[in-house]
Order: structure tokens, then C-alpha cells, then sequence
């Protein structure tokens, strides 16, 4: 596809822009089959894009894409559709909106419920600079499951200032919508009898109410955008679009969660298993067991691999919408009342409920587990998606058991020893681990022995991803007559301290799948302060991680195995 200026698309019969729409929808599909990506969620908003790229004058106007998963037909039309095969490949265009990618990205996004306040913030800056030109804030009816959206309503008034808030309706985040803000949504778009009722509660807020219309309709977006610019000269104005996701592609638009993200071959590689699909699966035998187990996520059931468990047990299954810190008050407080509840969580989600998991759970010590999944490196979705902090935010924090797993076969063990600890429980764990069959029980804050030899230098690693760089190491250690001891540090938090003081040891090296500020790696440190011993640490480094294939990206950014090799045969000439 080639890249279209401003003037063609603005010159351009709504005829030959509906031509364009099915070229840039079959851009979108070819190339998310190759690269993986967000799919159904941008095959969806095609014609919305295009209208708004024809009455908007980007980049002098400006938009905000709440997430951001739903920006790819935008890239195409603003001037990267010859670089538009490079997505979400290394060194390519990134699956988000990106200031350093483009001057028409002007808010970098990734994590749901931003783009209001991120547009009411860039207004303002308009207004206080006295530039003039409009802001549109893209945003799905997910999002609006998020209170960041409702403490940006809170200041339209306040504030004072004119942005064009775009309300997405598709019924769909990752998940199926849930919760009362899907009922009035669906009441207006149906006009049932609440449905005045309902544009009021956004007038009240100081919105120009427009909608619903048919988002993928060209002609009327067109005519709809064009009035609200004209309303911006008033006030803020909110645009209610109802759009189909995946439209366009049957089998999209039957399955729109199952092809909302997708990878570049589909499925697994190789012999390996998802932690999700044993999250499921040991959760739903546990609950046969116990009734006081129940399970709890924010918008991403299946993702998870919780579908099992809200199929067995729907009274014991809660989906909140894109809520993350309502969801961890919701775990606390049914622990509180006598529950056990499970919170199933990418890792980079998790950090939005920071001030909840110390406040509320770990704060009144409750047996809340977090099942932290995409912990790591995730891919990629880039720098908003990377899993890399989560044992540095979480090791502060007093009360909470940090457990990191080896294999699946070991998470699974540490699910089944969860069920009875009665503290504040955080399992992290990447996507993706080798297939194992075995049984075993887990003694939490215990750490592991895999291998011990009687050299001077012994690994501790955190984590399948880093013990299975240890491995390759050794591996090519003992062609050359070299070894050393291997400890699986699976509990960040206790550290095994008998463990740590029986270690004869002099070199230690650390490596963990995470960054090294705050990491297993200076907890190692701490605790053998003035021992003698020397201590090396490899984790990742003190910058944001870009998107790209994960071994590449965890070699670049700190966990690269020659880089440990090397460090061996240094150590072993030292003796």
C-alpha cells in the first residue's frame, strides 16, 4: 500500500475512500498475519480512522489513542504504510502509538483509560500557549470501565479547555464488556427507557452529547466528525460511535476476543505449555476442593486461562472490566470476609494497583495470590507491555511472598501449596514453559539445588527463562572442562537464608528475567554484604525495552550469554 497525503485523502470521493478502507483492511489482516498483532480491534475502527484523517488536519490537530492496540490503519495514513511490514518487529514500527516514531503520534499509550486526560492535559497546553487547533480522544467502551476515565470527566469542567472524546461502542475489550457501564451504553444505543437518563449523566459532565452512529459507516462518520469539529468551538463533545470489531473478516467478527491479539504462527511453538492454561486448570481442582476459592480478572478471562474455572464455577468467577485497582480491593475485602482469592494479572498491568496490593492486601496481611502472568520480557508489544519490573515494585512491600517458578510442573506445586498459606502470595511467571508431567510439593521461601559441584562458582537464578540461560551456559562450560553450581532462587521474598549461608562459594551470579534495580540480583548482594564474596549480577538495565523477538531483546538488554560465559572463564582463571 502506498502512503496517501492529507490533500488526497481530503480531495478523494467517499466512493474511492471506501475503496481505500478494504485496501487498508486487507493491509492490516496480510500483515498481522505475518507479524501478529492487534487484529480484530483494527479492523474495526477503518472507517472511523479514515474519516477522521479526512476532517482532521493531523498533524496540526492532534489525537490520543486510548491502549493504543487499535492505531494501525492511523500509521498507514500517516505517512508509514511502506514501512507498515515492519510491525512490531524489531527495529520496526511499534504496535502502539509512539512520539519518537512519527510527529503524528503526540502520547505514547499501551495501558486503558489514559487518552482523556492525556487530551484535556494537551488542550489545555493549547489553551495556555494560545495556539489553536483541535484534540480527539480516541476510546473504547472497555476503557470506560476504568475510573482514570471518570477522574478526566471530573475536570472537563474544571479545566475549562474543548476536546472531542470519541467513544468507540463495539461491546468488546479484550473480553466481552462488563459490568453497569455496558448496560447504559446499550441502553442508549438501543434508546431504551433509561436512555435519556443516560446522555444526561455525560452532559452533566460538560459534554456536547452526539450519537449513536454507525462507525463504519463512511459517509456518516464523516458527517458526524464534521459537526462535532464545528461543536469543539463551544465546548468538549462526546462522540458516540458504534463500530463492529473485526469487521470486514467474517471469522473476526464471530470471534472478536479470540482475534484480538494474535501471533504470528497462531499458536505455542515447539513443546511448550502456557501458564495460563495450568492457572486454569489447577485453580478449577482446588475450587472442587475448597469453596472459599474464588477468582478474579480484569477483562481478560481467556487470556489468562481462566475460562475453565468461570465455566465450573460462574458464582465463584468475577471479571471487572479494565479495573485493575477495584479488583485488588475486591480480592482484599473478600479475604477479609473469609474467601481465597486468586487475581490473574499481566505484569504490566499489575503496576496500576501499586498503591492497593501495599494498602489493602499486603497492608492487613490477607491471602490474596496474585498470578502474575507476561512477567519478563513479554515481545512485541513493546516498552507498555514489558514485564520487567514487577519483582522490584513488589519486594518492597512488606508481608507479600514473592515466588517465581522454574517450570510449569513447579507452578503448579506452588498453586496447590497456595490454597492453605494465609498470607499475601505473588506468582510470577512468563507466558510460555517447557512441558513437564512430574509431581511435586513446594516449601515456600525454600530455594532449590540443581546442580552442585565442587567449584567456586555457583548461579543463583530466578525464573524458567533465566535458569534456562544458567543451563546453556553450563552446558558449554563442561565441553571445556569448566562448572558450577546451580540454585533455583525461586522465593524473592523470603530469601532462603540458610540456603544463602551454607554456600562455600566465592563468585556469585545472579540472573533473573527482570530489571536489576530492586531485583533478586541486589537482594543477593544485600545479604552477602562484607562477606567476601563477590557477586555478579545480570538482569536487565535501566531503560525502557523496545518491542522485538524476546531472546534478541533479553541479550541486548542484559542477559546475554556470551557476555556470562566469558564472566566464567574469567572467574575460573582467578580461582
Amino acid at each position: 500500500m502506498k502512503n496517501l497525503s492529507s490533500e488526497e485523502l481530503k480531495q478523494s470521493s467517499l466512493d474511492d475512500l471506501n475503496g481505500t478502507c478494504e485496501e487498508i483492511r486487507k493491509e492490516i489482516f496480510e500483515t498481522v498475519s505475518v507479524c501478529g498483532g492487534h487484529l480484530s480491534s483494527n479492523l474495526g475502527v477503518v472507517e472511523l480512522t479514515v474519516a477522521l484523517c479526512r476532517v482532521f488536519d493531523f498533524p496540526r490537530d492532534k489525537i490520543v489513542f486510548d491502549v493504543g492496540h487499535q492505531c494501525y490503519a492511523y500509521k498507514l495514513l500517516t505517512g508509514r504504510a511502506d514501512r507498515f511490514s515492519t510491525l512490531r518487529q524489531e527495529g520496526g514500527l511499534s504496535g502502539f502509538p509512539k512520539r519518537s516514531e512519527s510527529e503524528y503520534d503526540v502520547y505514547d499509550t499501551g495501558h486503558a483509560g489514559t487518552a482523556v486526560s492525556a487530551a484535556l492535559g494537551i488542550a489545555k497546553a493549547r489553551d495556555l500557549k494560545g495556539e489553536d487547533f483541535s484534540v480527539v480522544a480516541l476510546v473504547g467502551d472497555g476503557s470506560f470501565n476504568n475510573g482514570l476515565i471518570y477522574e478526566a470527566l471530573n475536570s472537563v469542567r474544571i479545566l475549562q479547555t474543548s476536546v472531542l472524546i470519541i467513544l468507540n461502542d463495539n461491546g468488546m475489550s479484550i473480553s466481552p464488556t462488563v459490568g453497569g457501564t455496558k448496560d447504559i451504553l446499550s441502553e442508549i444505543k438501543t434508546g431504551a427507557g433509561g436512555a435519556e437518563r443516560d446522555i444526561s449523566l455525560f452532559e452533566r459532565y460538560g459534554l456536547q452529547y452526539m450519537g449513536v452512529i454507525d462507525g463504519n459507516d463512511l459517509k456518516e462518520t464523516v458527517s458526524a466528525l464534521s459537526s462535532a469539529k464545528e461543536k469543539l468551538k463551544t465546548g468538549s463533545v462526546l462522540l458516540h460511535v458504534n463500530t463492529q470489531k473485526g469487521h470486514g473478516y467474517p471469522f473476526s467478527e464471530n470471534a472478536p476476543d479470540r482475534t484480538h491479539g494474535v501471533s504470528p504462527d497462531r499458536k505455542v511453538k515447539g513443546a511448550e505449555e502456557e501458564y495460563g492454561k495450568a492457572l486454569g486448570e489447577e485453580l478449577t481442582a482446588l475450587a472442587e476442593k475448597d469453596g472459599r476459592i474464588v477468582a478474579v480478572t480484569a477483562a481478560m478471562t481467556d487470556s489468562l486461562g481462566l475460562r475453565p474455572f468461570f465455566s465450573a464455577f460462574p458464582q465463584r468467577a468475577f471479571d471487572v472490566g479494565i479495573c485493575e485497582e477495584h479488583a485488588s480491593v475486591l480480592c482484599a475485602s473478600m479475604a477479609a470476609a473469609g474467601m481465597r482469592p486468586y487475581y490473574a494479572i499481566y505484569s504490566t498491568f499489575l503496576q496500576r494497583a501499586f498503591d492497593e496490593i501495599v494498602h489493602d492486601v499486603c497492608g492487613q496481611n490477607l491471602p490474596v495470590t496474585f498470578c502474575i502472568d507476561r512477567a519478563g520480557i513479554s515481545g512485541a508489544d513493546g516498552e507498555t507491555h514489558q514485564g520487567v519490573f514487577d519483582l522490584s515494585y513488589l519486594a518492597p512491600i512488606p508481608n507479600l511472598t514473592i515466588a517465581i517458578p522454574k517450570d510449569v510442573a513447579e507452578f503448579r506445586a506452588m498453586l496447590r501449596a497456595s490454597a492453605d498459606y494465609g498470607r499475601p502470595l505473588a506468582i510470577r511467571y512468563p507466558r510460555c514453559g517447557k512441558v513437564c508431567d512430574r509431581k511435586e510439593e513446594i516449601e515456600f521461601g525454600k530455594f532449590e539445588v540443581l546442580h552442585s559441584t565442587m567449584s567456586n562458582i555457583v548461579f543463583m537464578a530466578a525464573g524458567e527463562r533465566a535458569l534456562t540461560l544458567a543451563e546453556r551456559v553450563r552446558e558449554r562450560c563442561l565441553r571445556n572442562g569448566k562448572d558450577f553450581s546451580v540454585v533455583n532462587a525461586r522465593f524473592l521474598k523470603p530469601l532462603d537464608e540458610t540456603l544463602l549461608r551454607s554456600r562455600k562459594e566465592k563468585y556469585v551470579v545472579t540472573l533473573e528475567d527482570n530489571v536489576a534495580i530492586g531485583g533478586l540480583g541486589e537482594a543477593i548482594a544485600r545479604y552477602y554484604r562484607n562477606s567476601g564474596k563477590e557477586i555478579y549480577c545480570f538482569a536487565y538495565r535501566d531503560e525502557f525495552i523496545p518491542h522485538g523477538e524476546v531472546a534478541s531483546l533479553a541479550a541486548k538488554s542484559g542477559l546475554n550469554e556470551e557476555e556470562i560465559y566469558r564472566l566464567v572463564g574469567e572467574l575460573y582463571a582467578r580461582g
